[in-house]
């Protein structure tokens, strides 16, 4: 997984709440367990019609916010099924960070190990993001991981919250696999014990 320090780039406003994960990537494009190639299916629904053409009117084709790599979103954001798809295809479309009032617990706990930071802020602040992001087109923000902090356009900095735990392994771009591989010292240690102890085991 890749590490997570510091993210500067365009935020697309998401005003929307109850985004489910069937809005993040549809259903007909689970068929695949690569994590790679999904952006082209992110948010399929709301950016294409059913021609395939993009609809304008979607913050993410309009050229602004076409490159973004923040979302300011409404609440409970990843509601509904608990496909792993989707922060894969946030990730696949160059989205790292996701800010909302509230995420559902399982999209919340997917971005996490796949290396997007989901970021939880009161609506109010959540709402100044968004405002910024829309009236300041093409402007930047930086997430900064290590001091916890959203420096705005103008230049103003908002502190966030996120538990010491994920941070870290943001931090070191470690997920499930890569905190198991940490212990790979004491697994082999204890393998060569059994091999020793109980030989029967790795009998072939």
């Amino acid at each position: 997984m890749e590490k997570f320090t510091q993210l500067t780039g365009v935020a697309a406003p998401l005003p929307m709440v109850n985004v489910d994960t069937d809005m993040i990537i549809p259903a007909r494009y689970l068929k695949t367990i690569k994590r790679t190639g999904l952006g082209a299916g992110l948010f399929a629904s709301m950016r294409f019609d059913d021609e395939g053409r993009e609809r304008p009117d979607f913050v993410l084709n309009q050229p602004a916010w076409r490159n973004a790599k923040i979302l300011i979103a409404g609440e409970n954001f990843g509601c509904g099924s608990s496909r792993e798809h989707a922060p894969w295809a946030l990730l696949d479309y160059g989205i790292r960070c996701v800010i909302a009032p509230s995420f559902a617990d399982i999209f919340y706990n997917n971005c996490f190990k796949n290396g997007v930071l989901p970021i939880v802020l009161p609506q109010e602040q959540v709402d100044r993001l968004q405002q910024a992001a829309e009236n300041g087109a093409n402007a930047t923000f930086t997430i900064d991981l290590p001091s916890q902090t959203i420096e705005m356009p103008d230049g103003e900095r908002v502190a966030f919250e996120v538990e010491a735990f994920r941070k870290e392994c943001l931090l070191n771009g470690w997920d499930d696999i890569g905190l198991t591989l940490r212990q790979a010292g004491d697994i082999d240690d204890y393998e060569q014990r059994q091999r020793t102890g109980q030989p029967w085991l790795w009998a072939s």
